[in-house]
Formats: structure tokens, sequence, C-alpha cells
């Protein structure tokens, strides 16, 4: 029986999920997942850990990490594939009023309110921090928690030790213990790219190939719908 390893991010996380029971059915492909942050720093980000020796078939993963990794020739060339798009999102510890969210002077008027804000060190927490709230002249007013991992942030946030978690909003939603809001302002919206790519000493190309299609086929259509994702435009 032909194995994958696969090393994927958590915006793509939850479509991958509903999707590859039924692939290894109908294949007879035994896959490995392994985890990582898309981008950031520390020893757990997707790249650090190719960097380090750790084995990989597919990676699953932010476009700007992606690229990182393209720079650094660990992908097979003209492998890569968008899979899905995740707006950035909003969410709260469940059962908090909702704030509005609606406007961009109402989104940053909500974020000064709330107290403590939790935003996960990857992609996202990268434009949020460097960019976003220095841009609206709000990072002084605000108390910031950086996590590696979007996972982690989630669980502060359903733990009510962070009243808004901001990161993509396929993180957010069927998530226990948290509400989502919605989408951030169009205009201050960071829309990520999703996409997966065969890592450039893969054991097994042609098996990876046909995960990549799968994933990228109309059978993925109703999982990322329901992962809070959007079709790649």
């Amino acid at each position: 029986m032909a194995q994958l390893e696969v090393m994927i991010s958590g915006g793509f996380s939850g479509p991958y999920k509903q999707m590859l029971p039924a692939f290894e059915r109908q294949t007879g492909i035994q896959v490995v997942t392994k985890s990582g942050a898309s981008q950031g720093l520390g020893p757990n980000t997707i790249k650090a850990q190719l960097a380090a020796g750790t084995s990989a078939d597919v990676v699953i993963l932010s476009r700007e990490g992606l690229a990182e990794l393209i720079g650094q020739n660990k992908i097979l060339p003209s492998s890569d594939v968008d899979l899905a798009q995740a707006p950035l999102g909003l969410a709260i510890p469940a059962g908090s009023p909702k704030p509005d969210i609606s406007t961009t002077r109402a989104f940053s008027d909500a974020l000064v309110k709330a107290k403590k804000i939790v935003v996960p060190g990857s992609t996202s927490g990268i434009y949020l921090t460097e960019e976003l709230f220095p841009k609206l002249g709000i990072s002084k007013q605000i108390s910031v928690q950086v996590t590696e991992r979007g996972t982690q942030s989630t669980a502060i946030l359903a733990a009510r030790e962070a009243n808004i978690a901001i990161q993509p909003s396929s993180e957010l939603v069927n998530v226990p213990g948290i509400d989502y809001v919605g989408a951030i302002p169009n205009s201050i919206q960071l829309v990520q790219t999703f996409a997966a790519a065969i890592a450039i000493n893969s054991k097994n190309p042609e098996a990876a190939k046909k995960l990549i299609e799968y994933l990228s086929s109309s059978s993925a259509t109703g999982p990322i719908k329901n992962g809070g994702m959007n079709l790649v435009r």
C-alpha cells in the first residue's frame, strides 16, 4: 500500500480532514498527517520542520508561506495548486455579546474595547501586528497575545482568557467554545489563498499528485463551504 506524508497548516485543515477518509478508501493510499504553521518563528513552522529534515510528500499552507518554500527550492516546480481562500474573521467566547465589525471604524472600536486580543503568529498574525494594527493607530491601545498556532489562539478564546480572536475564518467556524462573528471589513481584509504542492524530495510524487488532484476537485466544494472557506476565484 502506498503511503503519503502530508504537512498542513491550520487554514485548510477543516476541509482536508473531511475529505481524507474518502480519498484513502478510493485510492488505497494511506496518509500520515503532520502539522505546522504556514509562516512565523519557532521550530514548528512547516519551513523550519522541512529545514530540520522532517519528511513530507505534500505541503498545504498559505500562498505566502509556500512562496518562501519555493524560494528555498523545497517544492517540485509547477506542482503547486490553489485549493481554497479564507478571509480574516473575528470570533468571541461562546455566548458573549457580538461586537459590531461592519465598518473599519466599528471594528477598530471593538478591538480597543476588548481587553485582550489573541492572534496566531503565522501569515494572518504577521499582517495584523505589523501592518493593520499600526495602520489603524491602535497598537498602543490594545493588548495582543501572539500564539504559535491558530488552534492555540482559539483554545485561549474558548477558555475566556481573551475577548477576541482574529484569524482565517476557516480556523474559527465549527470550533467548540467560541462564536464566529464574521469577516472583518473588506477595506482592511487579507484574503489568504491556501495551496498544496509536492515537496522536492517526495518519495511518492505520483500518489502526492493524486491527493492534490482530489483536494482540488469538485469533491472539495462542500467541505470547503462547510469549513468557512471560499472556492478559489
